[in-house]
């Protein structure tokens, strides 16, 4: 495990003409009637603690009361565009309860709190200003992942629907300790899957505060998965460790239960499982996600020097010389889910087993 994976912050990328067509083709362009930097236009802030008094890194902001009743109405409309139909008669049963701002990390984002006013429930969403590296994260993740993922870009803004469920690093601290036998192997599990996962589409960075563990009851037992909550790092470093968790030193708890709960047998038969499942989500969007990828071939998301460094580590890892033939990091991709769908996409459990 190493402490210095990432040293240099990533920079933003801006979204390409061919990538904003991707986006108006697949209805994730619509128009929007406030952007990020109306929001930084905040006259003041207070710290938000959370329930032991400790920092969130979160910022409650708010605005002159001029500017407030405005804002408050756009958000009310940029609710109901990505939540329902964007009609208007929805608003007058909602209320913008906070606005949170974020300076922790690259994308520095503004969590919005609205509320129905007949019956208290409430959500979130965020609203980021919008880089190719995220959208392409984004895409990726609705398409090979178990997820769907609800979001929207006009211009250089982003609105993102919140996804649910408990931090990793509040997680593993809190609430692993006290989890069964059986638990701790289940969740041991889908870690190796989540880890399988990140390194096929290479989505990078993915320490324990950017995954959150979705814990679900089930009629005899709970189900618990492992979500990535932060795309930033999509195809953008140049070392193959930086797209698997298992290296990052927040995760060693993680690695460690993997290695107390699990056999390798086992470790590599779900790595096998995972691989062969995102090989049938290729072919199951497969139109779309040859969209995607031609975009991101024509796209500049990373350093020619990381584009170097990776596509030879992937060489040496696979032995498929079509990894040393790329030139960008969308060849990269292409080149990774190619390989995954010639060598998992008829895998079965007697394969397995044998």
């Amino acid at each position: 495990m190493g402490d210095d994976l990432m040293s240099k912050k990533k920079p933003s990328f801006p979204i390409s003409e061919k990538l904003n067509e991707y986006l108006n083709e697949y209805s994730r362009n619509i128009k929007i009637p406030i952007f990020y930097e109306d929001l930084l236009r905040f006259s003041g802030s207070i710290v938000v603690y959370d329930e032991d008094d400790n920092d969130t890194l979160w910022l409650r902001v708010y605005y002159n009361e001029f500017e407030r009743e405005e804002i408050d109405y756009a958000l009310k409309k940029v609710y109901s565009i990505l939540i329902s139909d964007g009609n208007d008669d929805i608003l007058q049963y909602l209320n913008v309860d906070t606005i949170d701002f974020c300076t922790f990390g690259n994308s520095q984002p503004f969590r919005v709190k609205v509320r129905n006013v007949l019956n208290d429930n409430f959500t979130y969403f965020y609203i980021k200003k919008a880089d190719a590296s995220r959208i392409y994260g984004l895409e990726l993740e609705h398409m090979l992942s178990p997820y769907n993922l609800n979001y929207l870009v006009y211009k250089d803004t982003l609105i993102e629907e919140h996804i649910a469920g408990i931090p990793g690093d509040i997680f593993i601290k809190e609430f692993l300790p006290d989890c069964t036998e059986f638990q701790k192997s289940q969740i041991a599990k889908e870690f190796v899957k989540f880890n399988e996962r990140c390194m096929i589409r290479l989505l990078g960075d993915m320490r324990s505060y950017n995954y959150v563990f979705v814990v679900t009851p089930d009629f005899d037992h709970v189900v618990y998965k492992v979500r990535a909550i932060d795309f930033d790092q999509q195809c953008y470093e140049g070392r193959l460790k930086v797209y698997r968790p298992q290296f990052f030193k927040e995760n060693r708890i993680m690695v460690d239960l993997v290695r107390a709960k699990l056999q390798k047998t086992s470790i590599n038969q779900y790595k096998v499982e995972e691989r062969s499942i995102v090989a049938k989500r290729i072919l199951n969007s497969l139109e779309q996600l040859r969209d995607l990828l031609s975009c991101m071939k024509a796209d500049h998301i990373s350093k020619q020097e990381y584009v170097d460094s990776l596509k030879l580590e992937i060489f040496e890892f696979t032995n498929d010389l079509e990894f040393k033939k790329a030139s960008n990091m969308g060849e990269i991709l292409t080149a990774a889910l190619d390989f995954i769908r010639r060598n998992y996409e008829d895998v079965n459990m007697t394969r397995l087993m044998q």
